[in-house]
């Protein structure tokens, strides 16, 4: 398969196509706008920010570079919350469908806010810190909402005497992801990475900066950490690690960070996951915490729990295929091209497998890994098959 970085670049503004925004005089930068450009950065809207889509090597090599080695994410322009009280774990619970309760100190999850109709709102990350509160990163572009259900329902605990308090964090935000990433880390950080399994946090000084947050976590499939920063030392950092002599580092844009999240089958707000789909048809039933079942006492709780038991009628999987690249909003058909069974949600050409992948939703009876399908690129008929999503092995740090 051969893709130049040009028509790479089109499809991930196609990709991108319900977060950029043409209001570019409104747009908002992170505290690293000034170090992107010096660093050769391109820059685009994005959910209501203007971001580095990719540097000067393109979007395929910085893809390939994270596999490989290191690369350095700015996502500053995500919400980090922090919450407080003695009623922050039922607070977050009657918002989301995951066991906040039985997290352990300095462990995290992934959920996601629900609607009374099942759908979902935003994916997030509530992490359960040992000194007594919730620090809680969630989507750039739903932000606005989520800060706005968060504090309607803090509200709504307040006037009922419940103990919860809602601070934003004004902190910088970067992931630094890929298979080296504790060689080039820890000569920086002031504890032992091992330490540190995925979907877990500390406090730390990093690179000499204190009241850093490193949390092994990241969108990639990659091994690696998010680091929260004061936003007056986040160059400093992201220097000290481009200096590494450890392993090659590099900056890596908004592109190569779909293509990576697409290989890891992880979804996309507004792309593949939305309020029109349930965590159940997201194939994020693992989310929705057997603890949690019983009480049914999470948002949209019955239409969720009744899809658990009764199978729903369509499910998010993932496609390969080769020829053109595939899109989302492309029409999916059974193998003979007779019927309509979904559609496409993302879709890129898969720089370390050199074909092309996608995921979408199609009707349940056509779930399994093997099927074949045909997917409809403007006049083209394309053969693809269902297939089982990571398309490329996750490498998330997990000591035995």
């Amino acid at each position: 398969m051969c893709i130049t970085n040009r028509t790479l670049l089109q499809l991930y503004r196609n990709a991108f196509s319900r977060t950029f925004s043409s209001q570019v005089e409104s747009l908002k930068r992170t505290c690293l706008y000034d170090f992107h450009l010096s660093q050769g950065a391109k820059m685009v809207p994005f959910a209501g920010w203007e971001m580095p889509v990719q540097y000067k090597s393109g979007i395929s090599e910085e893809h390939l570079q994270v596999r490989k080695s290191v690369g350095i994410f700015d996502v500053s322009h995500m919400l980090q919350t922090r919450v407080d009280g003695n009623d922050r774990k039922s607070y977050m619970e009657s918002l989301v469908v995951t066991d906040i309760e039985g997290l352990k100190d300095n462990q995290g999850t992934l959920t996601v806010f629900t609607n009374e109709q099942g759908g979902i709102l935003d994916d997030l990350i509530v992490n359960n810190i040992d000194d007594g509160h919730l620090y809680v990163v969630s989507n750039a572009g739903c932000s606005d909402q989520d800060f706005a259900l968060m504090k309607a329902r803090e509200s709504e605990f307040q006037a009922a005497g419940r103990d919860v308090k809602l601070s934003p964090i004004d902190n910088a935000l970067i992931a630094v992801q890929g298979p080296e990433v504790i060689s080039v880390l820890q000569p920086g950080v002031d504890f032992d990475l091992t330490t540190l399994p995925f979907m877990t946090t500390t406090s730390a000084t990093v690179f000499g900066v204190k009241g850093c947050r490193v949390t092994r976590c990241g969108y990639t499939g990659e091994d690696g950490v998010e680091i929260s920063i004061p936003k007056t030392d986040a160059e400093s950092i992201v220097s000290s690690l481009l200096s590494s002599s450890h392993a090659s580092v590099r900056l890596i844009g908004l592109g190569a960070r779909d293509s990576l999240r697409l290989e890891a089958g992880l979804c996309l707000y507004g792309n593949d996951i939305d309020q029109t789909t349930s965590p159940i048809e997201a194939s994020l039933t693992w989310l929705v915490s057997k603890t949690r079942r019983p009480k049914a006492d999470f948002p949209g709780a019955s239409i969720i729990l009744d899809q658990i038991k009764a199978k729903p009628s369509r499910r998010r999987v993932g496609f390969i295929s080769s020829g053109v690249p595939v899109r989302g909003g492309s029409k999916i058909y059974t193998e003979d091209g007779s019927e309509v069974i979904g559609e496409t949600t993302s879709g890129c050409p898969s720089p370390s497998l050199k074909v092309n992948v996608s995921m979408g939703y199609v009707k349940t009876p056509f779930v399994k890994n093997g099927t074949k399908v045909k997917i409809q690129v403007r006049q083209k008929m394309l053969d693809a098959q269902v297939s089982k999503m990571p398309f490329v092995p996750s490498r998330y740090y997990i000591p035995k």
